[in-house]
């Protein structure tokens, strides 16, 4: 396990991190699913203005120049915190401004525990609903919460060292489990409530909070989720580092805990969206020219036909090339395809797309490392243009499917990188979580004793 400063060995592989982080032992007897009620801290929007411009997506999802567009609208923007870095500070500058914010009432923690109902909608559809709580954390081998990518050293350390210094959970991590009972039932009935808050913001989503506060909902919700499990769909890098900061703890504590929002997805299933792929450099002709040797290779007309080819075709396709020399490929040659796959590889990991384009096409076919490739999220024509502004040959794929994520997650197995984009992604700043705030203003009024511990 980690030692005192949660770091691990440099030359760790991805899958050595993730196998420590993930499936360390837990130090507290295995549980099932936990959502426990905190007292959230939020923005006073009579000290900040409107939340629109003190929330944030989350911090991988803001590059610099997002961060300094966001803090230019307000200074009291959460990107201060999540992005200490991008904002020209430190994490211990983050950690004084957190407290500082608090001291001046810009932030302040609710009155009593909660489980937070959060929405985004677009007009009058909702895209997502959920709950937000303090996840129990659990070890990979318990089969309840469940990962389904590796993660990386460099981000985990990063986050680690944010949380350490700030003591807080400053964003929830997004889950999705299959409910459809007691709880689903109590989080629409709460939204059927005047909301804690509402706004539309820059991102086009109307966004919407609530509190549950009724302990007889919190035991009711406990006793429907006990038995059930949940797929991480975004945030593992956050996940593992609350994994660390757990293994850090001596005995119980609040670091048993990570904020996260669990969305019920038989109610409000996930969009999960393709990651495109460029590589700067390589022309379509030279790549289309490669590819010949490991698949079947059919030119397209134009992008719209290309993209319709592509969502149509059976197995692992792709639709390779610029704006103006398109090409389909499809039908990956099997034997050289089964020489570049693990041996253990389940049948379902061989044939996801982006196993046969990691694998066979980029790294076999045209030989390239992993760093040689930049990704486009969702957005295919963003990927052609990309390709045309650096000389460069475009991949796009069609999305995975959920079903797929979950039964690979279950089996204990990974997708390879930059495989699935969850959303949408629930808005920063909202609610954040403190590690030392007790569950009431006096300590002696709180049942469970809320022990601080020493995580962190």
């Amino acid at each position: 396990m980690p030692t005192v400063n949660g770091d691990l060995p440099s030359g760790s592989s991805p899958e050595e991190f993730s196998a420590r982080a993930f499936g360390a032992p837990d130090p507290r007897a295995a549980a099932g699913l936990v959502l426990a009620p905190f007292r959230g801290v939020r923005f006073d929007p009579r000290r900040v203005g409107g939340l629109a411009a003190v929330t944030s997506p989350p911090y991988d999802l803001i590059d610099d120049q997002a961060v300094r567009a966001l803090l230019d609208g307000d200074g009291h923007n959460v990107a201060r915190l999540i992005r200490s870095r991008a904002a020209g500070a430190d994490h211990a500058e983050a950690a004084a401004t957190l407290r500082r914010w608090l001291a001046d009432g810009s932030l302040a923690p609710d009155d009593r525990p909660a489980l937070y109902v959060y929405e985004a909608a677009e007009g009058a559809r909702v895209l997502q609903r959920g709950l937000i709580g303090a996840l129990g954390l659990r070890a990979e081998g318990d089969g309840v919460v469940l990962p389904h990518e590796n993660v990386y050293p460099g981000p985990v350390r990063d986050r680690l060292a944010l949380m350490t210094a700030t003591r807080a959970n400053l964003e929830p991590i997004l889950l999705t489990y299959e409910g459809g009972a007691a709880t689903a039932a109590i989080v629409d009935r709460a939204a059927d409530a005047d909301p804690l808050v509402a706004f539309l913001d820059r991102d086009g989503l109307t966004h919407r909070l609530w509190s549950i506060t009724d302990p007889r909902l919190h035991a009711e919700i406990a006793r429907d989720l006990l038995p059930r499990r949940a797929l991480i769909a975004d945030g593992h890098h956050r996940y593992a580092t609350y994994r660390l900061l757990q293994a850090r703890q001596d005995g119980p504590g609040p670091c048993d805990y990570g904020m996260a929002l669990l969305v019920d997805s038989t109610r409000y299933p996930p969009r999960l969206s393709a990651i495109h792929r460029v590589v700067p450099g390589l022309p379509p002709e030279r790549a289309a020219a490669a590819a010949r040797t490991a698949f079947t290779v059919a030119p397209q007309p134009d992008p719209d036909t290309g993209l319709a080819a592509l969502a149509a075709a059976r197995g692992p396709a792709f639709l390779l090339g610029g704006p103006d020399d398109l090409h389909l490929l499809t039908d990956p040659d099997p034997a050289r395809l089964a020489r570049v796959l693990p041996p253990d590889a389940s049948p379902l990991l061989r044939s996801l797309n982006t196993t046969v384009l990691d694998r066979l096409l980029i790294a076999d076919v045209w030989d390239l490392p992993a760093s040689a490739v930049e990704i486009v999220h969702d957005d295919p024509r963003a990927a052609l243009d990309l390709a045309r502004a650096t000389g460069g040959t475009a991949v796009l794929l069609n999305p995975l499917s959920v079903e797929d994520v979950t039964a690979l997650a279950a089996r204990g197995e990974r997708v390879p990188r930059k495989s699935t984009s969850f959303g949408p992604k629930p808005r920063s700043g909202l609610v954040l979580r403190l590690l030392d705030l007790p569950d009431h203003d006096d300590p002696a009024d709180d049942p469970a004793g809320n022990p601080s511990g020493n995580c962190g």
